[in-house]
């Protein structure tokens, strides 16, 4: 997939599963996981034993229609890593503008974390293709969302840090392009246990929020115009 191609499936799917697993076993068993409920993505953070060695593991052995992106993107050294090992998107907890430089000459999706409207504005401008905000839940969640869309329509925004089944809908609601969830989908219990079946249960709980709450924003946009 090209970088637009990439952007339309994390937007068209709108969650972007974030993998903070303590050994390579449990990555794999969480990468399967949230496939199996339905999200074609996968972002392994660099957080996780072995991450580079997992990516690229993923990269081989997924299907052409499943996304393996990388988490905790720091520097650019690493984020050259990650796309040698065959990572299609790159996410990072803030900005570092020389990441942010090299995805956009290797023509690869950047996700540049940022907080305040000055950070968001300089990560979009220096050519992040989605901004993440986080963390999101500590600075006023779906509301926050929603103020930062005032001023910033085209920026595509995925908060990360407090999305969870409750508050999903509320972060769509607000404008968010996508949703950044870690523990709330792929969590530490469920591997630690081996029960992958409740991450695939959940996984299907949070598509369901989204679809149901963008099919009531569009209805309402329908009758608004009409």
């Amino acid at each position: 997939m090209d970088k637009q191609e990439v952007r339309s499936r994390i937007e068209e799917i709108g969650i972007v599963p974030v993998v903070r697993a303590s050994s390579q076993r449990e990555a794999h068993i969480a990468a399967e996981a949230v496939c199996k409920g339905g999200i074609p993505i996968v972002e392994i953070t660099m957080t996780c034993p072995g991450a580079i060695e997992v990516i690229g593991e993923l990269a081989k052995s997924a299907g052409p229609e499943i996304l393996i992106g990388a988490g905790t993107v720091l520097n650019a050294a690493d984020a050259r890593r990650c796309l040698d090992a065959g990572a299609q998107f790159l996410v990072s907890p803030g900005f570092n503008r020389a990441t942010v430089e090299l995805a956009v000459r290797e023509s690869k999706l950047i996700m540049a974390g940022a907080l305040t409207p000055t950070e968001i504005i300089e990560a979009w401008t220096a050519g992040s293709d989605l901004v993440k905000v986080f963390p999101c839940g500590q600075v006023g969640g779906a509301k926050y969302i929603k103020a930062l869309k005032g001023p910033l329509p085209q920026v595509p925004l995925v908060p990360t840090g407090g999305v969870n089944l409750s508050t999903a809908a509320e972060f769509i609601e607000a404008g968010a392009a996508a949703l950044g969830i870690g523990g709330e989908l792929v969590q530490p219990e469920a591997l630690k246990s081996n029960k992958p079946e409740l991450i695939v249960e959940t996984a299907r709980k949070f598509l369901g929020i989204i679809a149901s709450t963008r099919a009531k924003l569009s209805s309402a946009a329908a009758k608004e115009s009409a």
